[in-house]
């Protein structure tokens, strides 16, 4: 018997069933891109997509073997909706976040300007990554597509509809649209009205954990999964990400360690917004019943990624040969204490509290005989200390973080989490299953088929902490000396920085 959890991203796409104990049973991966219309656009594929998803069930439910899927549930990306008819078919494109249209609505929603008033029915500040504007877009550019679709649903709520489910959505999710109520726990009908946008053609909004269906015989001829088994709504992946890593409890956050550095603090009560709005956080449901969560992100394997084939081209290119993993090597050579390398983490966009896309990285401290493992150092570290900035202020909003759980393909590295346990000053406790989208997602399956009676036993029974690293606090010392250095640079360079990038 297993339970199968599902964690669908940008770019790819991983199913696994793990039996209830949390140990893997069988794991697959498939991987998509991103598709250019034209400038500033990006969306995806609905339906190549979705083949590749049936495929990768399929391979997942025939390698559990022994050990049948007994419940399924889906982890998935935030903002982007799929369009569908009530027969289940795919009527176009998904348009992702970092898509340009809809930019056009911001100025003209005026409920949308008032931050605060938003802020109180959504937990969001008005911004174009969000579903709202994508929808006002397909209203008013393809208005024969909006009239025909049934629901627009997001990954998450499409994945468990073309399995069989209704059309549900969990409450994270919702709330990715811009147009949720966090207090009343469903769509805004002030929100709506203002933006002019149809509630029908949205899904019912539920607890994450819930059944929302189950499998059909046609889907489960074609998956190979069981006809008839619980389809369970799942989550936003940072929120399944959290459970999957046990943090449910105030105090406890989720360190994702992925291309996005993301930071997942957990609180049970809604936060001062005015203390919210001024750091650019926002607040959102989490996948456990009564917790609430809040998002603090910026660039990280995506650094690393961009040294590896700046400075190490060749040796990855022959540890892809070889079969081996080139991050071990490039670890190896990070110096002792702190890096004499100063940077600012901003290659690519940032997020709060300035969100600032107008920028361009910096590197410092450079001399003849600094070495490449020098300027890997520098870059880690700085885009830590630009967390931090923003972690430093969480106690403004009566936010306690005490310790952290970190989780994505950057946790299998000792040397970062011990840097970044350094730099935090907290404990860090790494689990023994790094994919915690899906463990996650699993877990949500567990408590809607009644494997777990709730998400804590389900922690109990499937998350298990595997190693803890404690921060050494002469380092952190020399780090907190470093810091202080580190929030002068943007306030210096800004003017510049600005200007190259203009």
């Amino acid at each position: 018997m297993s339970l199968l959890g599902i964690d669908a991203g940008t770019t790819g796409c991983k199913a696994i069933s793990f039996s209830e104990k949390g140990d893997i049973i069988a794991s697959s991966y498939v991987e998509y891109d991103a598709v250019s219309s034209g400038h500033g656009r990006a969306e995806l594929n609905s339906a190549l997509v979705w083949q590749k998803i049936l495929k990768l069930i399929r391979k997942t439910a025939w390698n559990s073997g022994n050990d049948p899927v007994t419940g399924i549930s889906v982890s998935s990306l935030g903002e982007a909706v799929v369009p569908v008819s009530r027969n289940r078919d795919i009527l176009g494109p998904s348009i992702l976040n970092f898509d340009s249209r809809g930019s056009e609505y911001l100025g003209k929603l005026p409920c949308f300007q008032d931050a605060r008033k938003l802020y109180s029915i959504n937990g969001n500040t008005l911004a174009n990554s969000y579903g709202l504007t994508k929808l006002l877009w397909i209203r008013d550019h393809q208005s024969s597509l909006y009239e025909k679709t049934y629901k627009f649903l997001n990954w998450g709520a499409f994945i468990t509809f073309m399995l069989g489910s209704d059309p549900i959505i969990d409450y994270s999710l919702a709330n990715r649209s811009l147009l949720f109520d966090l207090n009343s726990r469903n769509w805004s009908e002030t929100l709506l009205s203002e933006a002019g946008l149809d509630r029908e053609k949205l899904p019912e909004p539920v607890q994450a954990g819930t059944v929302c269906g189950t499998v059909s015989g046609e889907t489960a001829a074609e998956t190979g999964l069981p006809a008839g088994i619980p389809i369970v709504t799942g989550a936003h992946d940072q929120f399944a990400n959290a459970l999957g890593c046990g943090i449910i409890d105030e105090g406890q956050a989720m360190y994702g360690m992925g291309t996005f550095i993301c930071i997942v603090p957990v609180f049970e009560k809604r936060k001062n917004p005015d203390a919210m709005i001024s750091m650019g956080l926002n607040t959102e449901h989490h996948a456990v019943p009564g917790k609430f969560g809040t998002f603090i992100y910026g660039p990280g394997g995506v650094l690393v990624k961009w040294y590896r084939d700046t400075f190490a081209a060749a040796e990855h290119e022959a540890a892809q040969q070889q079969g081996e993993d080139v991050y071990l090597k490039l670890f190896k050579e990070l110096p002792e204490g702190p890096s004499r390398i100063a940077s600012l983490p901003h290659f690519t966009a940032l997020g709060p509290p300035e969100f600032i896309d107008n920028s361009c990285g910096l590197l410092s401290g450079l001399y003849l005989n600094t070495s490449r493992g020098e300027v890997l150092k520098g870059l880690i570290e700085g885009a830590t200390f630009s967390l931090k900035e923003t972690v430093d202020r969480l106690p403004d909003a009566g936010i306690p973080v005490t310790s952290y759980v970190p989780a994505g393909g950057g946790s299998k590295s000792d040397v970062w989490i011990q840097l970044s346990a350094d730099i935090m000053g907290k404990p860090f406790s790494r689990p023994r299953v790094s994919e915690a989208g899906s463990l996650g997602a699993a877990i949500l399956a567990g408590i809607g088929t009644g494997a777990f009676s709730d998400a804590r036993e389900g922690i109990d029974a499937m998350v298990e902490l595997e190693r803890p690293f404690e921060p050494d606090l002469p380092m952190h010392r020399r780090y907190e000396e470093r810091f202080e250095k580190f929030k002068n640079l943007w306030p210096l360079m800004k003017d510049y920085l600005t200007h190259l990038n203009s």
